[in-house]
Formats: structure tokens, sequence, C-alpha cells
């Protein structure tokens, strides 16, 4: 009953929030810019409604009460002296600009006057003025407001004639307005400048964590980062230095300590050979070879898999120009390469001998087991490149696709001991390209044998 009004709540909770802002300054900006419009708005309303609307009533009522007192006076006086006096006197003192013209008939427009959903000062002062007139007067008038000239006129159905009064605008509408908005909107745009500086500031420390996070994840050396901005900013950089600090020290004392092992294996390994070589040729003797140069082979695999070139420096890389000389390495050893770079030309901060090795370990899986490669270079958008490596072999079943990157597993059927491999090429491979921030898959290839997938950010 209730699994559909859920799924329409996710839907509308996913479309609201692929309208948000996706960055923290903007989300940040959002939540201090809502309440200053909605304040506005409030505000606006308000003040049209309490403050300039009773503004507006009173100097109608003033105007109205004027107009009356003009049109009593000449309804009880026939002098045209007379009218001609007080229409002076109503210039003079009130700036209203009367004239009375005998025998002249208004046209009355009966239809309904403005009902325009939309508020218009306009309109709002015709309305305004119309209702006071009304009460003030019992005679058929017009209003006309034309604030392009700045005047409001008024023609009043007298009984000889017609009394055309023009109000200044001045007289019927307040500048208050206009100050009013003024000081809204420009103090809102002031806090908005402060906001956007002030934000800026506060975003600023965290992007240069962002990005030295970023560049220590990826192996490159992160000098320049200095601890900034509020306390818990300050607590996280200081907490990503410690981290940093424990990294590196860890991976010193692996790489002292695999280097001391190495030298200790292998001095035996190197006795041993030395006096099986002296013991002449037999059987036995071949197998005894055999068994220390697997044994050589494991453990250079071994200290491979576990050192991942700790120490090595990453510097700009063309790709291109590793690509190729992958591709004379790989055709020195017999294959054919077919190697397509989509005139693409890029650097890249690698750490050159390690990547180098990941890719030459793809390559060589490849060369055993198929007698033609395809590596292609694609960029994938603006950010990140795409390096394909195909091969025409045996391929390896989907279900295992993700197995082959655990260390020391081998797809029996094609990967074993007796060719070499221990299983620890890929995994080798995935642990070089994900710390440079890449990543690695595998796929069937068009040609018919297995594809890997690498991608890595520009």
């Amino acid at each position: 009953m209730d699994a559909k009004p859920k799924q329409s709540r996710i839907k509308e909770y996913k479309g609201i929030k692929r309208i948000l802002p996706k960055t923290l300054f903007f989300r940040s900006l959002l939540i201090l810019i809502t309440p200053i419009f909605l304040i506005q708005i409030i505000l606006t309303v308000v003040f049209f409604d309490r403050h300039w609307g009773k503004m507006t009533t009173r100097l109608a009522y003033a105007v109205s009460g004027e107009i009356a007192l003009v049109v009593s006076y000449i309804d009880d006086n026939e002098s045209r002296d007379d009218i001609d006096r007080i229409i002076y006197l109503m210039s003079q003192k009130l700036d209203l600009l009367i004239t009375y013209k005998i025998s002249d008939i208004i046209q009355i427009n009966n239809s309904p006057q403005d009902e325009a959903i939309a508020l218009s000062w306009e309109t709002m002062i015709k309305k305004t003025l119309g209702h006071e007139l009304h009460k003030a007067i019992d005679k058929n008038f017009i209003v006309k407001v034309d604030f392009s000239e700045k005047w409001v006129g008024v023609q009043i159905q007298m009984d000889n004639g017609v009394l055309y009064v023009d109000i200044p605008q001045r007289r019927l509408f307040s500048t208050t307005t206009y100050i009013f908005l003024l000081w809204v909107f420009g103090a809102s745009l002031v806090l908005l400048i402060i906001s956007v500086i002030f934000m800026r500031n506060q975003i600023r420390p965290i992007r240069r964590l962002s990005t030295a996070a970023e560049n220590f994840g990826k192996g490159r050396n992160v000098t320049n980062f200095k601890i900034e901005g509020a306390s818990e900013v300050r607590q996280a950089g200081q907490a990503f230095l410690d981290m940093r600090t424990r990294i590196q020290r860890q991976i010193s004392q692996r790489t002292d300590m695999l280097a001391g092992v190495s030298h200790d294996l292998r001095t035996p390994l190197t006795r041993l050979k030395l006096q099986i070589s002296m013991m002449g040729d037999s059987p036995d003797i071949y197998e005894m070879k055999k068994d220390i140069n697997e044994m050589e082979k494991m453990i250079e695999g071994y200290l491979n898999f576990v050192r991942g070139e700790g120490r090595e420096k990453s510097q700009y890389t063309e790709i291109n120009e590793l690509l190729r000389n992958i591709t004379i390495s790989a055709k020195r050893q017999g294959c054919t390469v077919d190697l397509e770079l989509n005139g693409i030309k890029c650097s890249i901060m690698l750490r050159q001998t390690a990547f180098k090795r990941s890719l030459l370990n793809i390559v060589s899986n490849a060369i055993k087991y198929a007698d033609h490669i395809w590596i292609t270079l694609n960029k994938k958008s603006k950010n990140e490149i795409e390096i394909i490596i195909e091969d025409n072999g045996e391929g390896i079943p989907e279900d295992k696709f993700e197995e082959v990157f655990r260390p020391f597993y081998r797809v029996d059927s094609s990967r074993n001991i007796d060719t070499g491999g221990i299983g620890l090429g890929l995994p080798i491979a995935m642990d070089i390209i994900h710390s440079h921030g890449g990543e690695i898959w595998l796929d069937k290839s068009k040609h018919g044998g297995l594809a890997v997938h690498i991608t890595l950010p520009i």
C-alpha cells in the first residue's frame, strides 16, 4: 500500500537533489542567500500591504477632500468670478490645476475598471483615489493615471459642465517606496558580497586539504600544504599530516626490511646454485636447478608485489612515448603489436618505472598466450585518458575477471607455474594503477582474447 507513495517521495527527493548545487561553496552560499531572499519578499509584502497602502490611502483622502471642497463651492456659487477665484487659490496653495468647462459632458465607462491580477502602482492609486472620491462626492467622475507624465487626472460631471482636476504625482505617491526598496536590495547586495568573500575564505582550506589528499593518494609529493582555516578544518589537516607521516614511515620501514630479506634469501640461493653447478649433470641435479630458479622467480615476484616502488618520485611523463617504448619491448619478444595513439599527446604525473612495470606485466601476460596485441590510447573526457590492451589469445572466463586481481590467484587452464606466473602480475598492476588514481578492469576483446582497460586522471 505504501510502496508507491514511498517510491514517489524518493523520486521527488532525487529530483530536488539534482537541482541543488554540487559544491560545498554554493550549497553554503544557498543557505545564506535563501533567508535573505525570503526576508526581502516578506518585508516587501508587508511594506506594500501596511505602510505604502496606508500612506497612499491617506494622501488620496486629503486630495479627495480638497476636490470635494471645490465641488461644493461650485455647486453653491454661480458667479464665474467666485469660481475662478477658488480655482486660482487651489492652484497656488495646493498644486491642483483645475479647469471648469461649461456644457461639457464626460463619457462614463460603465465597464469594470482594471481588474488585473498583477499589482501596479498606477492601478493601486487609481482604485484608492476612486474609492475616496466616491465617499467624498456623489457625482460621476473618471480617474486617469499617467505616471510617465507624473500627473493624475480627474474629470467630474457637474450640473452645468465638467470639472477637470490635474493632480501632481507627488500629491498621491510617496517616494519612500523607492528609498525603501533601494535600502533593502542595496543592503542585501552588500551582505551577499560579504557572504561570498567569507565563504571563499572558509572553503579554500578545505579545497587545499582535498587537493593534498588526492595528490598523496596518487603517490605525488605534498610539500606546500599548511594547516589553516576553522578549528575543524585544522583538525582534519593535522590528522592528514599525521596519517601521511605514518604511511611514509611504514613504507620506508617495509622497503628497508624487504631489501634486507631479499639480500638474505638470495645469498644462500646463490651459494646453492654455485655448489650444484659443480656437482655435474644428472636428472636429480637438473630438478634441483629448476627448483632453485623457481624459488628465485617466486621471491622476486613476492618482493615486487610488496615493495610497490615506494621510494620512486612522481614526475611528468609523456604517456604516448611510454606506450611506444612498451610496444618496442613487446616486438623484441617476437610478438606483433599494433599501437594506436589517436593523435593524443599529454603529460601525466607518474612514478614512471612503477607504471611502466605494471603495463609490462599486462603485455607480458598477453605475449605468453597470444601472437598479436593491440594497444590503444583514448581520451575519455577532458580530465581522463584510457589505455586498452587487447590480444587474440585464449582469454579468461568472464566469471574469473575479478578473481585474477587477487594475489597468488592463477587460472589453472592458462596461468600456471610452468609458464613462470605466480599469480602476482595483475595484482601488482592493479596496485600501481590504483596508487596513481586510476582504474583497471577486464573485458572480452573484439579480437577474441582478453581486453584490459586502464583509466588515468590527467
